[in-house]
């Protein structure tokens, strides 16, 4: 496949601090920041008394440049993963989270599901354009392998 049809590939991205750090997450904080952009977008809080997910959970939806996301935020472990989602608008969600939530000079970890599945490890947004992001994205969907 060439760079610019596996950008399009759709898997969960997970966003994390370092090994053995902590972004100060809250569920009310993170609440905060989607209503400053979209007071109507979705948002709701499971206190992990049933369904699928273990403990606490925040599931939100996010629209950036007219695309629609969805995405789950977990105090422990703590992350954050957008759902369904291609290079690019992973890209556009990392610098949100980044630049808008967390606080300034935090390191963000990331890797997708299909890394997840092929032990790979995660490693750190590149402190970067979008495009630089996406790339970093789209070259770590290459090293998870079975793309033919």
């Amino acid at each position: 496949m060439e760079p610019d049809e596996i950008a399009e590939l759709r898997t969960v991205y997970v966003f994390t601090p370092p090994d053995g750090q902590s972004w100060g997450l809250t569920y009310e904080g993170l609440e905060a920041k989607l209503r400053e952009r979209n007071p109507e977008e979705f948002v709701r809080v499971n206190d992990g008394s049933g369904g699928p997910v273990r403990g606490s959970s925040m599931h939100f939806g996010i629209t950036l440049d007219d695309e629609q996301l969805e995405a789950m935020a977990l105090l422990s472990p703590e992350g954050v993963s957008v759902l369904d989602c291609t290079a690019h608008s992973a890209a556009r969600f990392a610098l949100w989270l980044r630049n808008t939530v967390l606080p300034g000079g935090t390191v963000v970890m990331f890797n997708t599901e299909w890394g997840l599945e092929a032990d790979l490890p995660s490693t750190p947004v590149p402190d970067a354009t979008r495009p630089r992001i996406a790339a970093a994205f789209v070259a770590h969907l290459e090293e998870t392998g079975d793309l033919d």
